[in-house]
């Protein structure tokens, strides 16, 4: 079935309304040109999250915090650990989980997240992996952090079909655009095709993958050895 315009406006219409605080920093993120996830796309994360129920999550790509206290009061058990290398950014997250009340289970690491991995082992093992950062890193993130999240765990992987020029519906126009929409594509084939992971690609806001981790590395290689 193809959605059409329509039925999203029907949709969008019965959805109950967010809150002021939440709508300020949509605004805020609007004004300063600060890239947040859209709305369909971050909804349906919640209701995996809300279904899934973990109680730590780790994110990288804090931005101004708005995915981090989204994703805190969709689950008011979990745990989340973001990982931002800008530092206003930094700074202004951390303003708006204190205005949020949420201080006391969310801790931020401020650096760029392909080099604390160290700060971020300690605090591991993670439920959930949410990957929400720079586009062309995703592989080297994966490779990264995967290995912190627990079997039967899940990684969400946010813009993955970037502005419909993964899928050649629009045509990336610079060589820059080009070469990282193949990194995404890329990865998307990778993950697709992992043979300890199972994920599908959802349609919905930039795209959206949602990889369940079915066993670690060390299982993979136990049974290939026997």
């Amino acid at each position: 079935m193809e959605i059409g315009a329509k039925t999203k406006t029907y949709i969008k219409s019965i959805v109950p309304d967010k809150s002021t605080f939440i709508k300020d920093i949509e605004a805020y993120a609007s004004l300063h040109n600060v890239p947040i996830m859209e709305t369909d796309g971050m909804d349906t994360l919640l209701q995996f999250l809300r279904i899934q129920q973990p109680k730590r999550i780790l994110e990288i790509g804090t931005a101004i915090g708005y995915s981090a206290i989204r994703m805190m009061e969709a689950v008011p058990n979990c745990h989340v650990v973001s990982i931002e290398r800008d530092e206003e950014r930094a700074k202004t997250a951390i303003e708006n989980i204190h205005r949020a009340t949420m201080e006391t289970r969310f801790e931020l690491i401020q650096g760029d997240a392909l080099e604390v991995t160290e700060a971020v082992q300690d605090l591991a093992p993670f439920d959930v992996l949410f990957i929400d950062a720079a586009k062309g890193q995703y592989e080297r993130f994966f490779s990264l952090y995967e290995p912190m999240v627990k079997v039967n765990g899940v990684i969400f992987s946010d813009n993955v079909l970037f502005k419909g020029m993964v899928s050649n519906e629009k045509q990336a126009e610079t060589r820059r655009v080009r070469s990282l929409v193949g990194k995404i594509q890329a990865y998307n084939e990778n993950l697709m095709n992992h043979d300890r992971f199972v994920s599908t690609i959802l349609p919905v806001g930039d795209g959206l993958m949602v990889s369940k981790k079915l066993h670690s590395s060390s299982e993979t290689r136990q049974v290939k050895k026997d």
